[in-house]
């Protein structure tokens, strides 16, 4: 009886999955789409949100505010982001009417070594302590795209979340609840609970936080630059750390990294160009998914339909097949992404699905080799930024330097340990990385920013964001708060291979009578809480000189413009 009960929430929550009673739109949009002409933000907390409208107000531009809405994101959401994480962005510029991609990710430690974490790891690099730790290249990812498209003084963009650090903030809803989360199992690593539990507890819904160490980093950042955290103080304090921790982070890891500007790449998708970035992120996933879905008529199956969610997620665990075996660091291995993202390929590869079964595995191509915060904010100049920003694992390694303010990352868990393998751990090698921001062009001109964090969700969530805007019609809101899907148990860039097909986790708003036929094909059924995303989105309008802006109910975000 029990097997049954996860099917019989379904049921019982597809029943009343909708917003409230709205006169126009689809019936689960939460609130229509915020338009302003003059500039716009959209992140995942309306306090960071309102930073970025002040910083264009005061004569930003879009980088200088997406800078300053991720340093108080940094703060307010710990959860998902800070700067002791990576970063990854795809701009529009408008002066050069181009768009750029930075890859702000840091690289593992020169001293630890693939022979070590086999010898002293049960065959996976741990999620928590010192070994997964990677060097934080946030940092060098603002101060990267600053020099290059910045307006402001860096003293004038971190100031506001200076000031909230040292006078405190409300903690939002779900913030709150993901920080109590993260204190089971970090609370025992020295630093974090000097940090985020200064009463010996978790700040509670509406509780004001301070975080006097995170103002006083950000004061040394603002007026020594990037080489004051790379190379001053904060870089001997994390890799003394680090070493009483029993890790390898060094100082000459953090004072040799440095971002890297790249090329986005990207897909037609029915006229229109959908952009991502290159690996070591998971974007081309996205991109081969969308690739697969154009040689379906999706408009036809329609929104919810069997058809469609059977077909996207059998071409998702083609997609993913590829991901795990393909997807690394580039100046490790030749990565053939011209191939992976090619029409010929595409259509090879949809040869492979069967319109009645679901697969329960998919073998990867045979090619010759030759949790986060979101946000993304224009301005008045016609500049766009899409940027993501994350620690991994919500709240990061918890290895808490003292008296810094924030975690580091733990994106060393994503190398896997099988030599041979293209992801395998090298010394001073990017690891794979789950975050990716995205873009959409239309006649060579900006259309969308737009990004869905969340682990493996992002390129399944990303794709279905494209289907819903480009396919079945929906505005960008709409887009964003429609039911999603989520296909987990494919094969991994770790190791882990696919045997018994994975399965779905689907939100409430799918029909029973999608679910059963799903289940018929093969498909397993799950239910979970959360894990779908969190979404954030500008459209400029270019025939009324607008932006629409949309920010999703699944998160404690805002979009707003003025």
């Amino acid at each position: 009886m029990q097997k049954f009960i996860p099917l019989f929430l379904l049921l019982i929550l597809s029943i009343n999955s909708f917003a409230q009673d709205r006169i126009t739109g689809f019936n689960f949009a939460t609130r229509s789409e915020v338009i302003a002409k003059n500039g716009m933000a959209c992140t995942s907390q309306p306090l960071a949100t309102q930073v970025a409208l002040d910083i264009l107000k005061s004569g930003g531009n879009a980088v200088d505010a997406a800078i300053a809405a991720n340093a108080t994101l940094g703060l307010m959401e710990p959860t998902g982001c800070g700067i002791g994480g990576d970063i990854f962005v795809i701009l529009w510029d408008a002066k050069t009417k181009k768009l750029y991609g930075l890859n702000g990710s840091g690289r593992s430690p020169k001293s630890l070594t693939l022979d070590y974490l086999k010898q002293n790891t049960n065959g996976k690099i741990p999620a928590y302590g010192p070994l997964p730790v990677s060097v934080p290249g946030c940092v060098d990812g603002w101060f990267t795209i600053h020099k290059k498209f910045g307006k402001l003084d860096m003293e004038k963009i971190l100031q506001p979340a200076i000031t909230y650090a040292k006078e405190g903030f409300p903690v939002s809803e779900l913030i709150a609840y993901y920080m109590n989360g993260s204190a089971k199992r970090l609370k025992k690593y020295p630093g974090f609970a000097e940090t985020y539990m200064p009463n010996g507890k978790m700040p509670q819904k509406g509780e004001i936080f301070k975080n006097p160490y995170l103002a006083n980093t950000y004061e040394k950042i603002a007026k020594g630059g990037r080489d004051a955290f790379y190379k001053g103080d904060i870089a001997k304090s994390i890799a003394k750390y680090i070493k009483e921790q029993g890790g390898f982070l060094s100082y000459e890891d953090l004072a040799t990294h440095k971002s890297e500007w790249v090329d986005p790449i990207s897909v037609n998708y029915r006229g229109y160009t959908v952009w991502e970035l290159p690996p070591n992120g998971q974007g081309t996933a996205a991109l081969q998914i969308l690739n697969i879905l154009k040689y379906y008529d999706i408009a036809k199956m329609g929104f919810g339909s069997t058809d469609y969610l059977h077909t996207f997620i059998e071409a998702k665990k083609l997609a993913f097949e590829d991901r795990a075996k393909f997807y690394t660091d580039p100046d490790f291995s030749e990565i053939p992404i011209k191939e992976l993202i090619s029409n010929e390929y595409a259509l090879e590869r949809k040869e492979l699905i069967d319109p009645n079964k679901a697969a329960r595995e998919y073998p990867a191509g045979e090619l010759e080799q030759g949790n986060t915060i979101y946000l993304t904010v224009a301005d008045k100049e016609g500049n766009m930024v899409s940027l993501i920003q994350s620690n991994y694992r919500g709240m990061g390694s918890g290895m808490t330097p003292e008296g810094l303010g924030f975690v580091l990352q733990d994106r060393g868990e994503l190398f896997s340990l099988d030599e041979g393998h293209a992801n395998v751990y090298a010394p001073g090698k990017r690891p794979f990385h789950t975050i990716i921001p995205a873009f959409i062009t239309k006649d060579e001109k900006p259309f969308i920013s737009f990004g869905l964090m969340g682990g493996a969700m992002q390129p399944q969530g990303h794709a279905q964001i494209v289907v819903n805007l480009i396919d079945f019609g929906m505005n960008l809101q709409e887009a964003g708060d429609a039911p999603r899907i989520r296909h987990e148990g494919s094969s991994q860039p770790t190791g882990s291979k696919m045997k018994d097909g994975g399965w779905i986790n689907l939100e409430s708003g799918i029909t029973y009578q999608s679910i059963r036929e799903l289940m018929q094909k093969g498909h397993k059924i799950k239910y979970s809480t959360g894990g779908f995303g969190g979404y954030q989105a500008i459209m400029f309008d270019e025939k009324n000189g607008v932006y629409y802006g949309a920010s999703e109910s699944r998160k404690d975000g805002q979009a707003a413009g003025y």
